[in-house]
């Protein structure tokens, strides 16, 4: 059964493509203009919107919470103050990475986690004798992300509160009559809010930020524009950047926190009285220096891409649809070190760049590395430097 978010009636007026996808058994837009371009650079120049209501949600509420979620995630969920969200990552007993998600902490006792596949019976199995019930509201609440540099004024027109609010701030206030919590977040890497609507109050509240945000320029935009701006961002998707290892076959297919780059949220895995699940394996990983893979970007070498392609009597390309499977990397002398995950061509750094995972010896910043492609129905590589993530990062995102 596919089923429609609470916004869909109107976003699907919206859209002159009709193109949709599969997401969480929801109808996702892949794009509504006939160019991802147009609605890449709307979040990018001034705002844009996306329904990420098929995110599964659960509150996890009691006096124990706190404690329960410190045994799961693998970021301290007890320095988030209420009032506060954070990205946050966890892990099966062998230290690699089952999914990642957004937690924001409404109070003492109350927490609602956001995820892209579902974790309930996983997390209910954990409870154990805890004083704590988890809660799937998935279908309850529509997710409207606003993203973009004029995000900011678009919002605080509809909700003063939204002008102070803090770089993974959450607030609880009003849209219309609509009670909404309105966080700022989102997965673009630039200035960015979501709001978390009550399903019911779903098309008032997106008609609302539609009349907002007209004046502005703001645009819709679906799933392409969203995979560019993320890379660009640095962004991990699940399935695409790593597999969640709940559903990998064997460890090729899985990964740590460590090797994705992530080792900066397991800061106090030396505390005991937090023993979360997977601490006891990437204490060891980190001890032993046993990681197999650094996760970086790559910024590809513009003047040995077009080489390639003039030399083959064609024409370089520049497209910014992201690629739909690996690139392989080699060193100097053709061995292979790695693989890029994510790639595509930036319009906003007008370089073709990536997200890739290099063995350790590779990582380095300025390191180079040669990027497989297929030219004339041939392999050749072209130059590209490693770079830290994220590759595009504004100041206005945090500011």
């Amino acid at each position: 059964m596919i089923r429609t978010t609470p916004f869909h009636p109107r976003l699907s007026e919206l859209s002159t493509t009709g193109l949709w996808s599969h997401w969480a058994g929801y109808l996702s837009a892949q794009k509504y203009d006939m160019s991802a371009k147009h609605e890449y650079f709307g979040i990018r120049n001034s705002a844009g919107f996306f329904d990420s209501s098929p995110l599964y949600k659960y509150w996890v509420r009691g006096r124990d919470a706190e404690r329960f979620l410190a045994g799961v995630l693998a970021r301290d969920v007890r320095t988030c103050r209420p009032g506060r969200a954070q990205y946050t990552i966890w892990c099966d007993d062998a230290g690699f990475l089952l999914e990642d998600g957004v937690v924001f902490r409404y109070s003492e006792n109350e927490f609602m986690l956001t995820a892209a596949e579902p974790n309930l019976g996983y997390l209910r199995d954990l409870v154990g004798r805890l004083d704590v019930e988890v809660v799937d509201v998935s279908q309850e609440y529509g997710v409207l992300a606003v993203q973009g540099p004029r995000s900011r004024e678009i919002l605080a027109r509809l909700s003063p509160d939204v002008a102070a609010l803090p770089y993974f701030g959450h607030t609880q206030t009003k849209v219309g009559a609509a009670s909404v919590t309105v966080s700022r977040t989102g997965f673009t890497g630039d200035l960015g809010y979501e709001i978390l609507v009550p399903a019911a109050d779903a098309l008032p509240v997106l008609d609302a930020v539609i009349e907002a945000g007209t004046p502005y320029g703001m645009r819709p935009f679906g799933e392409q524009a969203l995979l560019m701006a993320r890379i660009e961002a640095g962004l991990l998707l699940v399935d695409v950047d790593f597999s969640s290892s709940r559903y990998a076959w064997t460890d090729h297919d899985r990964v740590t926190p460590v090797e994705l780059g992530l080792r900066w949220m397991l800061r106090g895995i030396d505390d005991p009285e937090r023993p979360f699940v997977g601490r006891t394996a990437l204490r060891a990983e980190i001890a032993g220096g046993t990681s197999r893979w650094a996760t970086v970007g790559i910024v590809v070498d513009w003047q040995d891409w077009d080489r390639v392609w003039t030399r083959a009597g064609l024409v370089p390309p520049k497209d910014e649809t992201p690629l739909d499977y690996e690139s392989m990397l080699y060193d100097a002398d053709g061995g292979r070190v790695g693989y890029a995950t994510s790639f595509m061509y930036s319009p906003v750094l007008q370089r073709h760049i990536g997200i890739a995972r290099v063995r350790p010896d590779h990582g380095a910043v300025g390191s180079t590395v040669g990027l497989e492609v297929t030219v004339n129905h041939q392999y050749e590589t072209v130059a590209a430097q490693v770079a830290r993530l994220p590759l595009f990062n504004p100041e206005r995102k945090t500011a």
